[in-house]
């Protein structure tokens, strides 16, 4: 599993604001290119954020479901992206002084990319979610300037 984590100089709020706004979720999540639709009962679980990964023109349609999801504290995903795979993220958000304290961890649950080591699969991962997590530390920050 890769753990990433970061202090984020916004409010758990203004954090929550931008994980649960599906249709921003392209402009922080890395690979994400473009939203296509977002289920009106988003965040809630059991709702997904219908999305496309890549670039034109190799794009994969799939979608991004809520597995559980207790605000202004955990926002849990399963992240499709057929045909590598699905992975299970966990953003967990605790508040620090009035900042935002967010850990991102993500593993792989099915398909293709299980049969990755971890040795391989987590280093990768690191890098791009800690991309990610810079993106939405700006989006958050950004919020109240």
């Amino acid at each position: 599993m890769s753990e990433n984590e970061r202090l984020i100089h916004a409010s758990v709020e203004d954090v929550f604001a931008v994980l649960t706004d599906g249709w921003s979720y392209a402009s922080w999540v890395v690979g994400a290119s473009r939203i296509r639709d977002v289920e009106a009962g988003w965040p809630q679980p059991g709702h997904s954020i219908h999305h496309s990964v890549g670039v034109w023109p190799l794009l994969i349609d799939d979608a991004t479901t809520v597995e559980q999801y207790e605000p202004l504290r955990l926002l849990r995903l399963k992240v499709r992206a057929w045909p590598t795979g699905e992975g299970i993220v966990d953003f967990v958000a605790n508040d620090q002084d009035g900042q935002c304290h967010l850990i991102m961890r993500e593993h792989t649950s099915k398909g293709p990319a299980t049969l990755i080591p971890d040795a391989v699969i987590d280093p990768v991962l690191h890098l791009r979610n800690a991309e990610t997590l810079e993106r939405l530390a700006l989006l958050a920050e950004g919020r109240n300037s």
